[in-house]
């Protein structure tokens, strides 16, 4: 390990609170047969020191990325996507095709919500919004066995919703419906919900279609801001 990596390491260990750690372990579902089985926390490193720290280290080569996002670490495994997001964002079109291509083929180490939430939107969402001949690659990985694949898939959407485009996220939406998984229904309610807030009738023909049998997390999630009466009715069956 470099020079670079230890001191980056050193520097994340000193904001650690290992008060925390146990807190964090039970919050993320760590526990044995839970989705973040074997994840482990340095322990409640706020988000601005988080950032000073990308900020700081952010022209890394991707091999110590790599490394990073490799970490037993929650942490470092965060603070990997954090650089990640941000040498994408500097990039030129042509040079982010390496850093989306990193990004997928390293999706088993991108293994929490929240990792997925922090980057997917950013990286794959904006590659794909630039290259829409590719956009082929949401149906892959909505289809997937990997639970955070499929929450990717939905997730890179909503760069496609602050565009004003919907069809994509409506599209991995629908297949994800019969998903058996709460953090997927929890998702996909959300992205349905940010459609709403730019086009309420995009959604509400959506849900009109289908929320007599989406899960009921998912639609939820989903009319959280509709006005109470409406809600109610969406809950009762009753639209």
């Amino acid at each position: 390990m470099g020079k670079v990596l230890t001191n980056l390491k050193n520097e994340l260990r000193s904001k650690a609170d290992p008060k925390k750690a146990n807190f964090l372990a039970r919050y993320f579902k760590t526990g044995k047969g839970q989705y973040a089985e074997g994840d482990v926390f340095l322990g409640g490193i706020v988000t601005s020191e988080m950032r000073k720290i990308a900020n700081k280290y952010q022209d890394i080569p991707l091999r110590d990325i790599q490394a990073l996002l490799k970490s037993k670490f929650h942490e470092e495994r965060s603070l990997a996507l954090g650089i990640l997001n941000r040498q994408f964002t500097k990039a030129k079109n042509q040079e982010r095709l390496k850093f989306y291509k990193f990004y997928l083929q390293n999706t088993k180490h991108i293994n929490n919500w929240d990792l997925v939430d922090i980057s997917a939107g950013n990286i794959v969402g904006e590659y794909l919004i630039a290259n829409p001949q590719k956009i082929g690659v949401l149906k892959k990985l909505a289809r997937s066995k990997s639970l955070w694949e499929r929450r990717i898939a939905i997730m890179a959407t909503f760069t496609f919703i602050k565009k004003g485009q919907f069809q994509e996220t409506l599209t991995i939406g629908e297949m994800l419906l019969t998903d058996k998984h709460d953090l997927i229904h929890k998702a996909v309610g959300w992205m349905l919900r940010e459609v709403g807030k730019k086009d309420q009738k995009a959604e509400e023909a959506f849900l009109k279609k289908h929320y007599q049998t989406m899960p009921r997390t998912m639609l939820r999630y989903a009319i959280e801001k509709f006005p109470e009466k409406t809600r109610k009715k969406y809950l009762l069956g009753q639209i």
